[in-house]
């Protein structure tokens, strides 16, 4: 697969107070873009979750969707893969619209979500025969994939693992191995690397990279702001729970400053005026 000059990332969407329906009309979803995020919004009662969401993922980039705890990335993450229905808005996920072709869109993607998706009672083998097989992979490919994945990330051994009496990497190795099992054109990952040992660490960023080489497009969530400027080339920040800022690796690259860009996006420079005389 040849890699697709990447387009920049672009936002309409600000921090700003204003409600949804001040905001001016998102602009057409753009065709070239891996990921069309338009006036995406999503409330839980009177809760404003994330609020008119705007930007392009680039076909072929390593995308990062940065935020604190609480802005709304696990939320925007479930919108883009179809696992939760927007308020308002919408998304197009390689070219085609999530609410309207959702199970296509399934079909062509692969996610790592927070919750892992797994079955206790499977062990990890049995894991991958059932996601070969509802991708409609022989069984011979099944097993050459999926022996393969399980090697790289170290799981050959514990392939007879019940998954509910496998440790919380185990799982997320688990989870990242049935993702790419199908060979995804874009792959979603919530916090991949939480959990995970520094040795299969090193493999998981040098197999992101390599797909991205191939021209996949990775889509992430990630707390670890050190992974994010060493992978990333494109980024997005959501503060409560609307988008702040979307950068350019050159951004943070040049001044290796992602860290001081974020807090600034997130009002995270203020010190907090808690006394705490008693424990200092």
């Amino acid at each position: 697969m040849s890699k697709p000059a990447s387009a920049s990332a672009s936002a309409s969407a600000s921090a700003s107070t204003s409600t949804p329906k001040a905001a001016s009309t998102p602009p057409p979803a753009n065709d070239d873009a891996a990921i069309a995020v338009r006036g995406l919004t999503r409330r839980f009662g009177p809760k404003t979750a994330v609020e008119a969401l705007t930007f392009d993922v680039p076909r072929g980039s390593f995308f990062a969707l940065l935020g604190p705890n609480g802005a709304g990335k696990t939320t925007t993450f479930r919108m883009l893969t179809g696992l939760l229905e927007p308020t308002e808005g919408d998304a197009t996920v390689l070219g085609r619209s999530v609410a309207r072709h959702d199970f296509e869109v399934k079909r062509a993607i692969g996610v790592v979500p927070d919750d892992l998706a797994l079955f206790d009672r499977l062990t990890l083998w049995e894991h991958v025969t059932l996601v070969g097989q509802v991708h409609g992979l022989d069984e011979a490919e099944v097993a050459r994939r999926g022996a393969s994945l399980l090697e790289l990330l170290d799981l050959e051994r514990e392939r007879e693992t019940l998954a509910g009496e496998a440790s919380t990497g185990m799982r997320k190795k688990l989870a990242l191995s049935l993702a790419l099992l199908h060979r995804p054109e874009l792959l979603f990952l919530d916090e991949p690397f939480e959990a995970i040992d520094p040795i299969s660490a090193r493999h998981l960023r040098s197999l992101l990279q390599r797909l991205v080489q191939r021209g996949v497009t990775v889509f992430l969530t990630s707390h670890i702001l050190e992974i994010v400027s060493r992978l990333a080339d494109h980024a997005a920040i959501l503060s409560e729970g609307r988008l702040a800022r979307t950068l350019k690796r050159a951004e943070w690259e040049e001044t290796d400053a992602l860290e001081a860009l974020f807090l600034e996006a997130t009002g995270g420079t203020t010190e907090s005026e808690a006394n705490l005389d008693w424990l200092l």
